[in-house]
């Protein structure tokens, strides 16, 4: 029996549905010689901390690699529940961290959880995996295991990667401070186990791992401390650059402070060496799969729920805005028939994370799934026929003390928006009735909105493309009005 955490006894008491405790799947289906899946989630990783990751590298030249990859909202919550579940914030209903209209409760109060990625797959007689963090406001005190899962070791509140507690399938197992307990460790070693045992029992698995790092407050592990001597943040056209006709929620942020640059760089040395144990975790993956004797037929996955800002358009260090340093994250997958050292420009979202795996793993994908699976794109397929825009949806300013995301002004704290991007260019629109846009064909550091130049016509046009991205509800729907020109 799955325990109910009493924040959603809470948020059912707000008029929420509360979905059944226990799971009526029905029995899972023969699955031999099905492709396996191991996908590692990082936190807050940014495009320029790759660099720092040869492991990444790696599976980019093993691998095929999306250029216009973004998410649905650039904070983790709402992003990560896109990824479970292939929707849009407007069907998850989880546009925040926190309640009323985010984080863990919201997910679970509204029924996400019976409809993710990890349901259809055990239902295919997968042995599925999830190890580190889940969604904000999740408490592993709460001993609660959300269906689809045959092993969960996740903890809450650990971005500080020591003295945490995981619950290990229903029971709280509290680590400390050693040097062992460092979680990007640990879960490493636990997912090197679940890959053996589920070999070794001759059944398909799906494995994620979702590391806490490279969150705040960056803590490295210990023999990482010394790393990148002098590293400093990358200093692009845009960084400490006020874009012209700056929305309002930015147009008061003034030049970075002396004291703001110098925790700017400390910050992003301490993201580096942060993700210096991710790195060593995906070459141990890979390297217990090759030992398994399952390499070849397994896909690796790696991305980030979100980016990251540090000094760019004279915001300090965060994330939360339309603009690509959050918005367009990395996405690498290798595995069976997968092109390899090739790039994708074709325009990709973390909804279509979710049935690309579930087509893998032979499970249909139901019609009210937001996104498109990426498995013709992966294997070298038809490829003309594809989406021109990712939508983005934010709902701010957020402000609670307790959310590891709370921001100010300074950070970049923007108000209610809606923002469809192509490959081409960004389009936002705030609640306010402030608008941006972004040629970034010829502006790619988003310097010069130039909304308020554009004919009546293109703006009424770009409107109406929105609108229809934000209302879409079904994958024919969605696609169809993912197409924007």
């Amino acid at each position: 029996m799955r325990k109910l955490p009493a924040l959603i006894a809470a948020v059912a008491a707000a008029g929420l549905a509360v979905t059944a405790l226990v799971s009526s799947a029905p029995a899972p289906a023969a699955a031999a010689g099905k492709p396996n899946i191991v996908f590692v989630l990082v936190d807050d990783l940014a495009w320029n901390l790759v660099q720092y990751m040869p492991q990444v590298q790696q599976l980019q030249r093993d691998g095929t690699t999306f250029t216009n990859y973004t998410v649905t909202d650039s904070l983790c919550c709402p992003s990560r529940s896109s990824i479970f579940t292939g929707k849009f914030p407007h069907d998850t209903g989880v546009f925040t961290n926190e309640a009323p209209d985010g984080g863990f409760g919201v997910f679970h109060g509204r029924g996400n959880e019976d409809h993710t990625f990890a349901t259809a797959l055990q239902g295919q007689g997968y042995n599925t995996a999830m190890m580190g963090k889940y969604l904000n406001g999740y408490l592993p005190k709460d001993l609660y295991v959300p269906p689809g899962w045959s092993e969960w070791d996740v903890a809450g509140n650990a971005y500080g990667e020591y003295n945490y507690n995981l619950n290990e399938n229903g029971k709280l197992v509290p680590y400390g401070n050693a040097d062992a307990d460092y979680l990007t460790d640990v879960v490493s070693g636990k997912g090197q186990a679940f890959i053996k045992r589920s070999a070794a029992a001759g059944k398909p698995f799906l494995l994620e791992i979702a590391t806490f790092a490279p969150h705040g407050p960056f803590t490295p592990a210990r023999q990482d401390l010394d790393k990148f001597p002098g590293l400093t943040a990358p200093r692009g056209p845009a960084f400490d650059t006020l874009p012209t006709n700056a929305p309002g929620w930015l147009a008061g942020n003034g030049p970075l402070t002396a004291d703001e640059l110098k925790k700017i760089d400390t910050d992003f040395r301490k993201r580096a060496q942060a993700v210096q144990a991710v790195d060593r975790m995906i070459a141990n993956l890979r390297q217990t799969l090759n030992a398994a004797g399952v390499a070849g037929n397994t896909y690796v996955v790696f991305s980030s729920d979100n980016g990251f800002h540090m000094g760019q358009h004279r915001l300090v260090e965060g994330k939360q805005t339309a603009f690509d340093h959050d918005v367009r994250v990395p996405l690498v997958v290798s595995g069976p028939n997968v092109n390899a050292g090739l790039e994708r420009p074709q325009v990709v979202q973390n909804i279509d994370l979710a049935p690309t795996f579930q087509r893998i793993g032979g499970a249909p994908i139901a019609a009210d799934v937001d996104g498109r699976q990426l498995v013709t794109l992966l294997t070298g397929g038809t490829t003309a026929e594809w989406r021109t825009a990712s939508l983005v949806e934010h709902h701010g300013p957020g402000t609670s003390a307790d959310d590891p995301d709370v921001q100010d002004a300074r950070n970049g704290m923007p108000t209610t928006y809606s923002a469809v991007r192509t490959a081409t260019f960004t389009y936002v629109e705030y609640d306010n009735g402030e608008r941006e846009y972004y040629d970034r064909g010829s502006d790619p550091n988003e310097l010069h909105n130039t909304a308020g130049s554009l004919p009546a016509a293109r703006l009424a046009q770009l409107h109406t493309s929105l609108t229809a991205l934000v209302g879409c509800h079904t994958g024919a729907a969605c696609w169809t009005a993912g197409h924007v020109s």
